[in-house]
């Protein structure tokens, strides 16, 4: 998906990407219900399974089939026209659904607990069953999906080499008591010693054969509990297959897999006096490759690096990246719309993916002071902040994720648009909207980067004055709050994005 420096401004690139598949698909003025919108989207890291958890507390679990036999649907002439990645790309389809997590009340703290799934992670495969976490605000579980044989009878008409008429002759040799054996059309019908009734049951269970099919089971091997007193929003693997963490605003505790009723609390935010509390953990997430090392971000906009090794509680130690230039005008949101949603490494692990309200920011974990990049997402919200702060859209916490080779990154945004862009291409990506037919634009201008960027040369008037001077009409098309595109994952060996828009699936390829 990398592109050179002469095929990144080429004004072709936005169209590349197509619908790929949609599930859930809605009606313009169909209502949905709140617990059917999707809170949580994963791939597995084969990419050969996809799981969606949804408010209601339910996981549906999507399986990739190699196409083939949905290639007879279409003519010669239409397999002609269609593009090689149109018939390569994966395909997926329902695999099994269940209950996760149920509404609960804590009575001691007079608390409603949601069974809205806030994150789903896949754990390694074993023996060709599936593992994965879930978790609500408190609770986490442990699930396993294996593959069964179900057997199921079915009724069937007599073999049709028996006819009619050598079936009635064969009730009539029961009825006479003959203890001869008969032949019917060569096939040998075995009945001697045998009552009346005896034969009919006989004759009834050769009208009924077994049939058996594969079904997907899901049941619950671990729950994790009673260790979070605020929401958790975060919860991620470890490289050593062994362990995970989970975090909630000020404590992250490390858990492992086998041991339920057990876990270590290695960073703790919160101050001996509340009023004196400054931040609070929004994300948290291990690096893909060193067991010992995790990233968690903060409200205040900062991503801590901390290293397990130096210390048993790291809330004090590992490093700081911080962005020190400016975050546009101060204003009484600058805090609040600093405050970053997710985090996510690429797989090589030397980079870190950031998204607050208004960017998405890439960041060298070798770098403390400045990301190396940073894409405006809706600068053009800035002045109508107020609005947003008042019906809480300011609040609204935006996803993002990276393609495996790292060099493309997406994020959500109002009206179910969806960002794409690509490291050292255009600054203002791509978009497109979330629906069969996207709306594709190429937004803002076209003009000529650096690979390095940073928000010093990214001044909101300059961006103000090419909103303006935009003919796509993106500024408009993009200021409807009550519909937004919050989740989304990129699969892990191709360029396909899955996103979620209400109760709908989207998918788009490349």
């Amino acid at each position: 998906m990398s592109r050179s420096s002469g095929e990144s401004s080429s004004p072709s690139a936005p169209l590349e990407w197509k619908f790929s598949q949609v599930f859930g698909e809605r009606a313009p003025s169909e209502e949905v219900l709140d617990v059917d919108m999707i809170s949580a989207i994963e791939f597995d890291k084969s990419g050969d399974y996809l799981a969606v958890g949804d408010r209601g507390g339910r996981i549906v679990m999507f399986q990739r089939e190699d196409g083939k036999h949905t290639l007879s649907q279409y003519s010669r002439n239409e397999l002609e026209q269609l593009d090689s990645s149109f018939l390569g790309r994966p395909q997926y389809a329902y695999k099994t659904e269940f209950q996760s997590h149920e509404p609960k009340f804590d009575y001691l703290k007079s608390l409603e607990i949601e069974e809205k799934i806030n994150k789903i992670r896949w754990c390694a495969a074993v023996n060709g069953s599936q593992f994965f976490l879930s978790t609500n605000n408190k609770t986490i579980k442990f699930w396993k999906v294996k593959e069964h044989k179900v057997k199921k009878v079915k009724e069937m008409d007599l073999n049709s080499v028996v006819c009619s008429e050598n079936a009635l002759l064969a009730e009539r040799s029961f009825r006479s008591d003959e203890n001869k054996p008969s032949i019917a059309n060569g096939y040998h019908l075995e009945r001697t010693g045998k009552t009346v009734e005896d034969n009919v049951l006989f004759t009834q269970l050769h009208t009924k054969v077994a049939l058996s099919e594969d079904t997907a089971r899901a049941s619950c091997r671990k729950v994790y509990s009673h260790a979070h007193d605020f929401n958790i929003n975060s919860i991620s693997n470890n490289s050593d297959g062994e362990t995970f963490i989970s975090a909630d605003d000020l404590r992250i505790n490390l858990w492992n897999l086998e041991i339920h009723g057990q876990c270590f609390n290695i960073i703790d935010m919160k101050p001996p006096n509340m009023e004196d509390l400054t931040e609070v953990i929004t994300s948290a997430e291990f690096h893909p490759i060193h067991c010992n090392l995790l990233a968690f971000s903060t409200s205040r906009g900062f991503i801590r690096l901390v290293d397990m090794r130096q210390s048993a509680l790291c809330d004090c130690s590992g490093r700081i990246l911080q962005d020190t230039n400016s975050h546009g005008p101060k204003s009484l949101f600058t805090e609040i719309i600093a405050s970053i949603s997710d985090v996510k490494f690429t797989n090589d692990g030397q980079h870190i993916l950031s998204r607050d309200y208004m960017n998405l920011k890439l960041w060298d974990t070798r770098v403390d002071f400045s990301p190396v990049a940073v894409f405006k997402i809706h600068e053009h919200l800035r002045p109508k902040l107020c609005d947003l702060y008042n019906n809480d859209s300011v609040l609204d916490k935006f996803g993002c994720c990276v393609s495996g080779d790292g060099l493309n990154f997406a994020t959500g945004s109002y009206s179910n648009l969806l960002r794409i862009f690509s490291h050292g291409g255009s600054e203002e990506g791509i978009t497109i909207e979330a629906s069969k037919n996207p709306n594709r634009k190429s937004l803002l201008y076209s003009a000529s980067r650096s690979r390095r960027l940073s928000l010093s040369n990214l001044t909101r008037g300059f961006h103000l004055q090419a909103h303006q001077n935009s003919t796509s009409g993106s500024n408009e098309f993009s200021c409807d709050p009550t519909s937004k595109l919050l989740h989304l994952a990129w699969h892990p060996a191709t360029n396909l994005l899955a996103c979620a828009s209400g109760s709908s699936l989207w998918m788009y390829y490349k």
